[in-house]
């Protein structure tokens, strides 16, 4: 279970952004997959009692069945990103139909200047056409909350042991993730608080 990102996969992608370098102790908690009817509300009310901002990479299918919760997340302060519009794999899908996909759900924000790909999967020729237009982000911590076989126990632990200045941490905004991660975020965040850590989603 690959917690931490290499630095060898990071020099291999280079126009890729993996975590954030600085000199103040900050750190980047991005959320991924939704709006979500069931996680979204939760997770912006933990974010509201701490005191935090977080970067929402949202999915095309979940905007246009939950736009109000887009209009919540963004209300509360917090950044939003193209998740594409159908959580495509990059590695499996064409290359034409992936970026059609990805522009499908940029009309739905279109100011926004920032991209995660599905599954952190993403080949050559389509970061070579989108870095064009957005900054890719990926990740250098993640939490495996999405894993059926993990504890919140262990989830917190790998996000509390791996996180360093800089750090992009990839939690999940959806149902399946809901149950690993309701009872460790609040905590896991107040542990990164007590670390000095400090809580950013400027780009």
């Amino acid at each position: 279970m690959l917690v931490k990102t290499p630095n060898f996969i990071r020099v291999f992608f280079p126009s890729i952004i993996w975590r954030k370098e600085n000199s103040k102790k900050n750190i980047w908690l991005t959320f991924d997959d939704g709006p979500s009817e069931e996680s979204t509300p939760f997770i912006l009310k933990t974010l509201k009692e701490e005191q935090i901002k977080a970067t929402f990479f949202l999915v095309g299918e979940q905007i246009r069945q939950h736009p109000r919760l887009v209009q919540d997340i963004i209300k509360e302060g917090h950044v939003v990103g193209n998740h594409s519009y159908s959580h495509q794999n990059g590695w499996t899908s064409n290359n034409t139909t992936y970026l059609k996909d990805v522009e499908k759900c940029q009309a739905l924000m279109p100011e926004n200047t920032l991209f995660r790909p599905p599954y952190g999967k993403i080949s050559r020729t389509q970061i070579k056409c989108l870095k064009k237009k957005y900054q890719i982000i990926l990740w250098d911590v993640l939490s495996w909350d999405f894993s059926t076989n993990i504890t919140p126990q262990k989830i917190k632990k790998n996000v509390l042991a791996n996180t360093t200045e800089g750090s992009i941490i990839v939690f999940h905004n959806n149902q399946k993730s809901l149950k690993n991660l309701s009872p460790i975020l609040k905590e896991i965040i107040q542990k990164l608080k007590r670390k000095g850590f400090l809580f950013s989603s400027t780009w």
